[in-house]
């Protein structure tokens, strides 16, 4: 385990290095211990914010918002990991922030994703999208952040539509550390721009979904006529056509997928299986999705989640390229026809009988019968389809799948007396994600649901006060990665929307005494 508290060891290191208090250390290396001073609740968490001037973004309205939360708030555990979790991003991840060297009006903004020195476009895009509740109009401090995001995603998508990370772009002038591991891949890409190249059909989705929160948010239309954001869908669809693609012509030919993918891993996760090909798919109409939100590679390739959110951010940002003088003719026709023909595939394929008799969505489907019946922590999930705007979260066939998902019947459900929340392939059986639990209460209106995962949540830190990747469920003690963007980011997300819908569960205690109380009422 860590070191309690880094008092004795930051001071050594700035010794050493002959540099003030105030210096800015490595957030990295900061967020691996606890700083006083804790919160005065039960679970003493760690203050893990930097000092002002180390944060790498300062927003008065995200400051303004974490005041707002603070007046709601009378659990000191509860505020602290929000104070923590909500700015992080901005607080910790902004790397780079600029204009393109073509064009002095094109802003940018190079966001890594924690821990890893690199811009992911479903991180980065999650990472910033808890901050719409507080962005007002096109002026605001947060707006160019958001259209810096989407730019720099925007050239991201056009140069390497199948790629998803990537390094910092030549204007940022830093010092890029290309990956040194080994794949080869179908399509080529340039190691200089790309970091990974599993591709998620996610990041289609979320780079969708920031532009629609912008948008709804500001009304600022003008911005996607001005740059690159119209090439970027039409490079979005391109690739999503040829995904759409079955293995075999109607004659019976093999036809070679779009994009291939191996790599030399000691998982079988890590590359694609039948020679980087992955595995033969059916027409359905949805786009194929060969790794997971996890960067996990699928078993089936047609990943529910993933083309519910595609389906549903194609509809909405339609909205927008038919507002735009400078779109292509029948550009918005198109997007809502992908969106429609992405929806009757997962209506015919997707939704499969399970073995209780009810009928759920599957996590992933090929088309000719093979389904896997699963969900996994990462978003977009089964899970999470409300919070994506794809469907009410009363329908009928999602309140089914919830209970799979939230049951043993899930095979990477984890359950245990610190955490009960989905887990993923991507760590191991056991280890439950703190994301899970937090998308749990998100899409759930029973109040007991919600405090009680808050309450796993903030007992999941281990006294750190920042949200783990995963967790043992049975040993708090036990997580993956100290530093990560994006579980902060959708904890803080969670605050500030039950501040909108349930206020009241704010005021609420959060400490272990006041929760035994809690169920022993109910009993």
């Amino acid at each position: 385990m860590l070191p309690r508290n880094a008092t004795r060891f930051l001071a050594a290191v700035a010794a050493a290095a002959g540099l003030a208090s105030a210096s800015c250390s490595s957030y990295a290396s900061y967020s691996q211990y606890r700083h006083e001073p804790y919160s005065t609740g039960a679970y003493a968490l760690s203050y893990q914010r930097p000092e002002p001037a180390c944060r790498t973004f300062n927003s008065t309205a995200v400051e303004d918002g974490i005041l707002r939360i603070k007046n709601l708030t009378t659990d000191p555990d509860l505020f602290r990991l929000f104070e923590n979790t909500y700015p992080n991003t901005i607080d910790t991840a902004i790397k780079w922030r600029g204009f393109a060297a073509n064009n002095s009006e094109e802003e940018l903004a190079f966001i890594i994703t924690g821990d890893i020195d690199a811009m992911w476009i479903r991180d980065s895009a999650n990472q910033v999208a808890p901050y719409r509740s507080v962005l007002k109009n096109k002026d605001d401090d947060l707006a160019s952040l958001f259209r810096g995001a989407i730019n720099m995603q925007a050239r991201y998508l056009i140069l390497s539509p199948y790629c998803n990370a990537f390094l910092p772009p030549p204007e940022a002038n830093l010092n890029a550390q290309p990956n040194g591991a080994v794949y080869s891949v179908t399509p080529p890409y340039d190691r200089n721009v790309v970091f990974t190249c599993n591709f998620e059909l996610d990041d289609f989705g979320a780079f969708l979904q920031l532009s629609h929160d912008y948008y709804t948010r500001t009304g600022d239309v003008d911005f996607f006529g001005k740059f690159q954001w119209i090439h970027a869908v039409q490079s979005i669809l391109s690739a999503s056509e040829a995904l759409r693609k079955p293995t075999y012509a109607p004659n019976g030919e093999w036809m070679p997928p779009a994009y291939t993918f191996q790599s030399q891993t000691m998982t079988a996760f890590g590359t694609l299986g039948n020679n980087g090909m992955s595995y033969p798919v059916n027409e359905t109409g949805m786009v194929r999705a060969p790794f997971r939100p996890s960067d996990d590679a699928a078993i089936y390739d047609f990943q529910i989640p993933a083309n519910m959110m595609l389906s549903r951010y194609l509809e909405s940002t339609a909205g927008i390229m038919e507002k735009l003088p400078n779109a292509p003719k029948g550009l918005a026709r198109e997007m809502r026809d992908m969106a429609e023909g992405i929806r009757a595939g997962i209506e015919q394929f997707g939704v499969v009988t399970a073995p209780n008799g009810q009928r759920i969505f599957a996590y992933e489907v090929d088309g000719f019968g093979g389904q896997n019946l699963m969900d996994d922590a990462n978003i977009p999930s089964l899970l999470s389809a409300p919070s994506l705007g794809y469907l009410d979260a009363n329908d009928t066939v999602y309140q089914n799948t919830r209970r799979f998902v939230l049951s043993r019947s899930n095979p990477w459900w984890c359950q245990g007396p610190v955490i009960n929340a989905v887990g993923s392939p991507h760590i191991k059986p056991g280890a439950a994600w703190p994301m899970a639990a937090i998308m749990r209460a998100m899409t759930s209106d029973d109040d007991d649901e919600i405090i009680n995962s808050i309450w796993e949540v903030l007992q999941s830190t281990d006294q750190y006060g920042l949200i783990h990747e995963s967790v043992n469920s049975f040993d708090a003690t036990k997580w993956t990665r100290s530093w990560f963007g994006w579980g902060n980011a959708v904890f803080g997300q969670l605050i500030m929307e039950l501040a909108e819908r349930k206020p009241e569960l704010l005021k609420e205690s959060f400490q272990p005494r006041h929760r035994d109380l809690r169920q022993e009422h109910r009993n």
